[in-house]
């Protein structure tokens, strides 16, 4: 790109703007700019400055290269989200010494960018190597529900078609949280002739759809939230069906299991975006500092229910906190997981028996909390919550598991489970790694199996705890 080229995208900022569901007011409030500036650049007027550049390429990094066509702007774009990794150990240059650097040597940010390319690639890599190696499969080998799990991580959690689809519905329905239950049960019966019951099923069954007959069946042993989720389900299913179709269709997973364990995934991501449309969920759970019990009665949902909602706040634009979630059952495998974070869970078995979450499964009904510490110097606070869910029968045990729910220390203001730790004491964080396989740490208690890339000592003279020395 030459010196001075000036840059008119006024009509795909108003595009990106209406998508994401933002007024001119909020647009320009995560630029950082005025209402007037924003309104010039929508309508030609002014060309982008390197400062909205950079800030639009932050704040809406997947659709930053359709700004322009041009090679050396999308270039830049990569650039600016390169330099951002969190993991850093500097903070990246202003945006305008950030082009300067782009305009006087292209061949250095290109090789930049795909050196961090490559970074993220060897790290996805050794992730897989150790679930390969855990699983005792080849990678190619995938089970169908893996393929689901990772095409939801690669899509950040967030369906963007589906949750404003089902804002507006939840608009339309009037969802206040209070009467959920009685307006689906309304609402499959005005708009889709649906008949509902609630009754015992056999089995542990929780719904069933009859459709010659138009009939929802709830199982009479599930709480209120779950009954009202699995109405939320669903009426998405009927509703939105074609949406979830083509979202699949597009997905293009070769295994026709996998398809179909991915309409699922979907009918249950609207379905928590119905009960929690987006907006006010955000705003609900800001005004909360994320206080799950008082939010999850707010909306009528599972405490469950909300943290998982919590990780899918991804809206370009209109972003929460970047929260990790998982589920843990009571063997320590992880049965949930999606992180906005720069923490990624283990892709195969449990998690390091360090983490808070293990002791949290064993506390029904106890939040427990940590300032937690990763290899690479990031720390994370967590919160961890047991939960019960009752079988509804003698003759069935009930589900035990622990629900986690955290994100970087710089949020701890916005997280109310933050309070009381000691954020700035470097001794208070707990070390804790992703999985001991992929763990560099060489000293660890816990320590359950040698890493992955470096070799072991074996001193039969001398025995600590863990049989062997790394390194």
């Amino acid at each position: 790109m030459a010196r001075g080229k000036r840059l008119f995208v006024g009509q795909k900022v108003r595009e990106l703007r209406r998508d994401a569901r933002m007024d001119q007011a909020a647009m320009a409030r995560l630029l950082g700019i005025s209402v007037s500036y924003l309104s010039q650049l929508e309508n030609d007027d002014r060309p982008l400055t390197a400062s909205v550049k950079a800030a639009l390429a932050n704040a809406f990094p997947v659709d930053w290269p359709a700004f322009d066509e041009a090679e050396e702007e999308q270039l830049l774009g990569a650039f600016n989200w390169a330099l951002a990794d969190p993991g850093a150990s500097t903070p990246p240059p202003d945006p305008e010494r950030t082009e300067r650097l782009h305009l006087q040597y292209p061949e250095f940010a290109a090789r930049y960018v795909d050196l961090h390319h490559r970074l993220r690639q060897s790290q996805e890599r050794l992730a897989m190597m150790e679930e390969a190696i855990a699983g005792e499969v080849a990678p190619a080998a995938r089970m169908p529900w893996e393929s689901v799990r990772d095409w939801f991580h690669q899509a950040g959690n967030y369906i963007h078609e589906l949750d404003c689809a089902a804002e507006d519905m939840a608009a339309a329905l009037g969802m206040t949280g209070e009467d959920s239950e009685t307006r689906l049960i309304a609402a499959l019966a005005s708009r889709q002739g649906c008949e509902t019951q609630v009754r015992e099923l056999p089995g542990g069954l929780m719904r069933a759809f009859d459709e010659g007959e138009r009939r929802v069946t709830l199982g009479a042993a599930q709480p209120a939230a779950s009954r009202a989720f699995q109405l939320a389900n669903q009426l998405m299913r009927l509703e939105l069906g074609a949406q979830m179709e083509s979202i699949a269709a597009y997905a293009g997973l070769a295994d026709p299991v996998a398809t179909q364990l991915l309409l699922l995934g979907l009918a249950n991501y609207a379905a928590g975006a119905l009960l929690m449309p987006y907006t006010a969920f955000r705003a609900s759970a800001r005004a909360l500092r994320h206080d799950i019990d008082p939010l999850s009665r707010q909306f009528g949902v599972s405490f469950e229910q909300a943290c998982h909602r919590l990780s899918t706040l991804q809206r370009p634009g209109l972003r929460g906190i970047p929260f990790f979630f998982c589920r843990v059952d009571m063997a320590g495998n992880i049965t949930k997981r999606h992180s906005a974070t720069r923490l990624q869970f283990a892709r195969f078995g449990g998690a390091c028996p360090l983490w808070v979450v293990h002791e949290a499964v064993a506390i029904p009904d106890r939040i427990v909390t940590q300032l937690a510490e990763t290899p690479d110097g990031m720390r994370y606070v967590s919160m961890a919550r047991g939960l019960v869910k009752p079988s509804g029968s003698y003759a069935r045990a009930p589900r035990r598991y622990a629900v986690a729910l955290g994100c970087e220390v710089e949020h701890a203001a916005n997280f109310v489970y933050a309070d009381g730790l000691r954020l700035t004491d470097e001794a208070a964080a707990t070390p804790i790694g992703i999985s001991c396989r992929v763990c560099p740490r060489e000293s660890c208690d816990q320590r359950a199996f040698p890493p992955l890339d470096r070799p072991i000592r074996i001193d039969p003279d001398r025995r600590q705890i863990v049989p062997y020395g790394i390194g």
